[in-house]
This record gives C-alpha cells, structure tokens and sequence, in this order.
C-alpha cells in the first residue's frame, strides 16, 4: 500500500490490515467447505436441510448438466431466481465450468429482464417457473435458447408444499415425466439427475469473470459490472478477517437479503459458504416466517437493511419471541439511524454496525468495526487491502485538505475492472494514479474522513435513488413514463422516507390537452417497471429546470419538491 491509512488504528482486535492475493476460483471455496464440513448444515429452507456433501454432490450433476446444455467457458449464464437451494447451486455449477454467472431480479418486468438479455447475450437461462413464460416470449433476436425451469417448491419439506395448496399430482410428478419441450425447456431436475461432472475438466482460474452484477452505476442506466473469481473471492475474504469472532464450521447466518443483489450475493452465496455455516434461505423477507427460525436457531450473523431490522424488532416484541443470541448485524444499502440501532442491540445484546459498497466493488467497500468503537452516522473503516482518497471532484487528480468534504475513489483486490462491454463507461469512472500505480474507482460519493478513519457520506454526485437497499436509475424510470400518451416529459428524484432511504418521485409535463391522472400514470408506470421503480408520487408542473445546454435539473426539482 503507497497511501496513508490513518483507519489501520481503529480496526479492531485480530482484524489484519492486508490480505493475500487469492488463488483458485469460487469453486475451490465451495469445495473446501464441502471437504472440511461434509455433514455441517449448509442449507436450511422452511426446515428442510442440505449438508454440505449434499449441496457439494448436486454441483457436480447440475454442472454436468449445464455442459450437455452446451454451456462453455467464458459463456454468461442467466440466473433468475428468489432465494432458494436451486440458486446456490445453479450458481456454483455455472461457475465450476468456467462460464459467467448473472444475476437477475425475478420480480422485473418483461421490458426490464429484456434489455439485461440483449445486452449480455446468455443463450442458457435458469430460471424460476414462474417466470419462464417471460423468457420465452422474449423477442427472436434475444439469444436465449435453452430455459432451465425452476420449481422452487420442490426444495421445501412436503408437508410446506402440500399447506401452499400445491397440487398431490404435481408433489409426485415422477423423473421419467421429465422432458426438454420443444419450446427449449428443461426441468431442473433433469439437470439433478445427471452424472457427476468429470473432475478432469478445469476449473476456472481467479483472473476468470465469475459474474456479471447490473447496476446503474455512478451514471445513468443499468450496465453489467464484470468482477472476477478474485473479486469476489477476496470480498468473502475481506468479510471473514473483519468478524474474527464468527466462527467457521457453526455459524448461523439469515439470507433475507436478496442473493440477485450484490450485498446478499457475496454475504451469504460466497461469505456464508466459505465459513461452512448454516445459510437459512429466505424467498422474501416476512417477519414470521423469520422468527420461526430465531426460535430454533438465532443467527450468528445477519446482513440485511434498516427496514428489515426495524420491523423484525417490532415483530419480535409484539409476538414475545427474543431476539437475543444474534450476535452480529451488518445494515447496508442505506442509511442506518440511531432509532434503529439502540432497539436492536437492547433486544439481540449484539452489535448492529454500518457498512458501504458498490456493486462494482463486489461490492464490500468498508464497514463500521464490530467493536465499542463503532461510530453510529458513518460507515466505518475501509476494509483490508483497500485504499481510499477524497479528491476534487472537478479535479480528480487532486486531493482535498484532510477532513474536507470531496469525492471519494477508491482501490483495492475486490474493484472490478469494467463493465461488460462497455469500454467508454469503464474508462468514465476510473482515474489515473499521480504517482504512476493502479487506477482508482471513483463511487461519485461526496464524503469526508475524520482523523480516526472513519468515513462519513455526505452526498451523492450521481443522482442514483437508493430505495429499500436497491438502486433506481432516474433516467430508466424517465423513459418509462414518457412512453405515456400524455406525458411529454419527467424528471425522476429521490426524496427522503424514513422507511426506504428515499422513494420515488416523478414531477411530469402533460401533453397539450391532456389532464393529469397521477393513478392512471402510476399504473402505466407498474406495467413496465418492477414494483420498487415505480414513483410513489406523480406531481404535474408546467416546466422543467434546464441547464443552458437543455439538461433537466434533477437537483433543482428535488430542492423545488422539498421546499414546496
């Protein structure tokens, strides 16, 4: 490391200040773990459980199957799924080829998962049934031709299934009724049923791309962020050395994150499984079906977002259940409040600490120690092996006086190293070092560094909405509302909730002669974007705010919204 880190003296005890260089590939992690706890718990989902030589077995036959599929090195490979076992290992298998995992949101709308498929190309889908249709009716010119299907419920204890109403005919739907249809659809379990993939065929390699992440970036609309095996790998790293206290072998983490997300994707599909702990799978986030667990098992471990640790406390007191045995809590995505954090530790008597990242950073950036010196309102310490600077925005090259507010750019092994195929991007939010080493990521975060380390954000450059822990482009939910016959134009901001971060706002100019119908647009609205993109308010104004050049304002219209 070349830069000062005036953080290294905050970390806390037994957390180291750099890491080896990994080798290997996330297949080797799962192996491990396999090797060292085959009879652990690895999966938990609605009580049923899968040791990790269960889990380690099926990688193998779905990898098989995925390679009479056709699937290669180096070929993307579609995902979109809840959380569920088929995920974990869909993931696993795709990577243990050599091919590229990526990551969709199941609940995106067709308009959405399209424009994702047109831009990486994947030929071979895995994908929940429930959304199988949509993949199919897929324009010629999408290249998908082979949709493996996934029936989440058949991981679920019968008894689950049979309380869900599922058709009996379906529950005993035998493996000689297994077909591929002339459609291109393939059961998962045909994919289960294969044989165990040769071990002679290699294993990828950690300069490898593992995953393309989708994000809206620092800029505008949706781009894959390609990470590598070692991104990600060293991000699991990372995550392990900064709670030495978790134990490996015994540990109990939640997965209500969402694991198409990148914060739930490397805290319990990479992070969890390299600590052969117990990985309770969540599809959505429901209160109940959460304390059903924490009175069996608490977790010892639990990433999720503000409003989840708010409702769950809630939850917990109303029903008389304890909370107490969670020991660490990792808040994410947004920020986290004092009103959030004091009930929490009173009720779990853990920790309930901040973090930050990207998701072209794998995305674990820093993060508050899991110690008394945690400083509520900041999101703690860069993370080993990770070097950050403030800097002139307008001048990246140039560093601010220490303490002042600027743009934060960062370094380290989990950065990324472009989007995919997007070269113009990549080169956009990267800054060339003065002292001639490694680029720098600049996060279009305004922040300031106290003398401590400790990081606090202060604003954001980009004009991304971070609602509920997920990224919405402006400019995406814009184009929407303006395919609206009365609509001629919009501005998209994000206003503060004390729920989600922020939410949605659209400020819209009708058409000549049209009338304003706020429900009307909202509806359109939720017929072309998933349900978090959708304005929560629509306010008519005659204009917008432009720039000389004729950009819209988006600051001026958030500030009119707010003081209006």
């Amino acid at each position: 490391m070349t830069t000062p880190r005036p953080w290294l003296a905050s970390y806390a005890e037994g957390v180291p200040h750099d890491l080896d260089d990994p080798t290997g590939s996330l297949y080797d992690l799962i192996r491990e773990s396999v090797d060292t706890y085959p009879e652990h718990v690895a999966l938990e989902f609605f009580g049923r459980t899968t040791s990790y030589a269960e889990l380690g077995a099926e990688i193998e036959r779905v990898a098989e199957g995925l390679r009479i599929l056709g699937v290669q090195k180096g070929d993307p490979v579609g995902l979109v799924l809840p959380n569920c076992p088929q995920h974990i290992v869909a993931f696993y298998a795709v990577l243990r080829l050599g091919a590229i995992v990526v990551e969709h949101n199941p609940l995106y709308t067709p308009r959405e998962l399209r424009h994702q498929f047109e831009d990486h190309g994947a030929r071979v889908v895995i994908a929940w049934d429930k959304v199988v249709e949509t993949i199919q009716d897929f324009p010629d010119d999408v290249a998908v031709q082979a949709i493996v299907s996934v029936d989440v419920t058949r991981a679920m204890p019968f008894a689950t299934r049979f309380a869900l109403r599922l058709p009996i005919a379906k529950a005993r739907e035998s493996r000689a009724a297994l077909t591929t249809s002339v459609r291109g659809t393939t059961k998962w379990e045909q994919l289960t049923s294969a044989q165990p993939i040769d071990p002679h065929i290699i294993a990828p390699e950690a300069s490898d791309v593992a995953l393309i992440q989708y994000t809206s970036g620092t800029t505008g609309s949706p781009k894959g962020a390609a990470l590598t095996h070692a991104n990600l790998l060293v991000n699991a790293a990372q995550a392990r050395a900064w709670v030495p206290q978790v134990p490996r072998g015994s540990a109990v983490v939640y997965a209500v994150l969402p694991m198409f997300h990148a914060y739930g994707l490397t805290l319990c599909l990479t992070f969890a499984m390299s600590m052969g702990a117990r990985l309770v799978l969540f599809p959505k986030f429901e209160p109940d079906l959460v304390l059903k667990v924490v009175k069996r098992h608490p977790a010892t471990f639990l990433p999720a977002v503000p409003p989840i640790y708010d409702r769950l406390t809630k939850a917990a007191a109303a029903a008389g259940v304890s909370l107490e045995g969670i020991e660490i809590a990792i808040s994410g995505a947004m920020p986290l409040s004092a009103e959030v954090v004091e009930p929490w530790e009173a009720a779990t008597g853990g920790y309930l600490v901040e973090g930050y990242g990207l998701s072209e950073c794998s995305p674990v950036l820093m993060a508050n120690p899991v110690a008394p010196n945690r400083r509520a309102g900041t999101v703690g310490l860069p993370l080993p092996s990770t070097e950050a600077r403030v800097v002139d925005p307008d001048d990246p090259m140039t560093d601010v006086p220490p303490g002042a507010e600027g743009e934060l750019i960062v370094r380290g092994p989990q950065v990324f190293s472009g989007y995919w195929k997007k070269p113009e991007e990549t080169e956009a939010v990267f800054v060339a070092d003065p002292d001639g080493g490694a680029p720098w990521f600049r996060t279009g975060d305004i922040v300031s560094i106290d003398d401590a380390g400790f990081v606090r954000i202060v604003d954001r450059i980009k004009e991304l909405i971070i609602t509920g822990g997920f990224n919405v482009a402006p400019s995406e939910v814009e184009e929407a509302l303006r395919q609206h016959a009365d609509v001629e134009d919009a501005a998209v901001v994000g206003l503060p909730d004390e729920h989600s971060g922020e939410q949605v706002v659209a400020v819209v100019v009708l058409r000549e002669g049209a009338s304003f119908d706020e429900g009307a647009i909202r509806a359109f609205a939720r017929d072309v974007l998933t349900a978090y993109k959708v304005p929560k308010r629509v306010v008519q104004a005659h204009d917008l705010p432009r720039s000389l050049i004729g950009k819209v304002l988006r600051r001026e219209v958030r500030n009119g919204l707010l003081n209006g």
